[in-house]
């Protein structure tokens, strides 16, 4: 849909159609995370969109990392989530206004389907049918995580982005949770396998699995509920994909977003990754008399431009799923472990982050954050808000 929305931006000539296997509205899944350099990106790119996307969004101030239920150590920062229905919707009128055509309830799981297209460019996820039929075309790569995780909300508000891990008598388990939209807090769940089994979550039904982990993080959501219902159905545990391709193009076709690569969800870049495939993608179409030079452009720049991140989300998937390693450091020590595990940091690091859990230390930092949010709102044009 973002890059329906970019390409005709770019050229009004272009004839677009999406095809959408879901009806109008329908999303998996609950918030997704972001920072000021995708609003700064989306900003330049379609001014009319990213306003309305902001202006759905929450901010969360800190994060807050507490075990046990009664040790706590806190990191700066401050980031923004917007509910996934609200921002297709936002995408989708805003497509439909620009004369893209939207065709929903319509499943493509074959290039056959569409041969009349001058160009393909396949969204359909890291299950992508599309790239299973073709994977050797593509050069797929596909790999699953260790750990069992669970997509849920949670009618509970958080105002900070909260790691909260739990020891129970099977092992522990963790949740991953921030604001989504007005009343609801994404909430993903995440153990190891061995405590996963132990606890009879691979067995369980989905509300006695539900009943279990209010149990489990019940000071956490402080007389919350969780939500697994979602699209009329019940979250379901998952394990990661890791999806690579050796090349994103074959023929007229061409691979963005988790379809081409994945990242895991405890970097929160996936969405803001696809977003910018397809800013890319729209502007080397546009750049290039040659589609064929266009993808070609395309795939060499996306694979540059994702390896670190690539490489840092596999190093984040790594340390949760090896984190019995460090649980038996207290919450400070925990936290800044946590917090390096893209790589090393300068030995005056941790005594930042010592000073940096003073209340006192705190309140300054979050000012500092709040003068450098309203500084950038400022230079992209956006509307102040708090």
């Amino acid at each position: 849909m973002y890059f329906a929305i970019s390409a005709k931006l770019r050229d009004a000539g272009h004839d677009i159609t999406v095809i959408e296997r879901d009806p109008p509205g329908a999303t998996y899944g609950w918030g997704v995370v972001y920072w000021d350099d995708l609003l700064d990106a989306l900003y330049r790119n379609d001014r009319e969109s990213a306003q309305r996307i902001r202006a759905a969004s929450s901010l969360w101030q800190e994060q807050i990392v507490t075990m046990r239920g009664t040790e706590a150590a806190y990191l700066g920062g401050y980031g923004y989530s917007v509910n996934r229905a609200p921002m297709l919707e936002i995408l989708s009128e805003r497509a439909r206004s620009l004369g893209v055509k939207v065709e929903h309830e319509r499943a493509v799981e074959e290039l056959s389907e569409v041969a009349d297209a001058d160009l393909v460019v396949v969204a359909d996820g890291a299950n992508s049918k599309i790239r299973q039929h073709h994977h050797e075309e593509f050069g797929t790569e596909t790999t699953q995580g260790g750990n069992p995780y669970i997509w849920l909300g949670t009618d509970h508000v958080f105002d900070m982005f909260t790691f909260d891990f739990e020891e129970t008598p099977q092992g522990w388990v963790w949740c991953h949770a921030y604001p989504s939209s007005s009343g609801i807090s994404t909430f993903i769940v995440e153990c190891q396998e061995k405590t996963w089994r132990a606890l009879g979550l691979d067995r369980l039904g989905s509300d006695e699995s539900m009943r279990l982990l209010e149990e489990i993080f019940a000071r956490t959501l402080r007389g919350g509920s969780l939500i697994s219902q979602s699209r009329g159905k019940p979250a379901s545990w998952q394990r990661f994909t890791q999806v690579y391709n050796q090349t994103w193009r074959y023929g007229n076709a061409v691979l963005i977003g988790d379809a081409a690569h994945t990242t895991h969800f405890t970097i929160g870049s996936g969405t803001r990754l696809a977003m910018i495939d397809a800013i890319m993608l729209a502007q080397m179409l546009f750049e290039y008399d040659s589609p064929t030079k266009a993808l070609k452009e395309f795939d060499e720049q996306g694979h540059s431009a994702l390896r670190t991140a690539q490489a840092a989300a596999r190093t984040s998937m790594a340390w949760f799923e090896n984190l019995d390693y460090y649980t038996d450091r207290n919450a400070v020590e925990f936290c800044y472990a946590m917090a390096g595990r893209h790589g090393g940091q300068p030995p005056w690091q941790y005594q930042w982050h010592l000073i940096a859990q003073n209340t006192a230390v705190r309140k300054v930092l979050r000012l500092l954050s709040t003068g450098r949010r309203f500084y950038l709102a400022r230079r992209r044009g956006e509307p102040l808000r708090r």
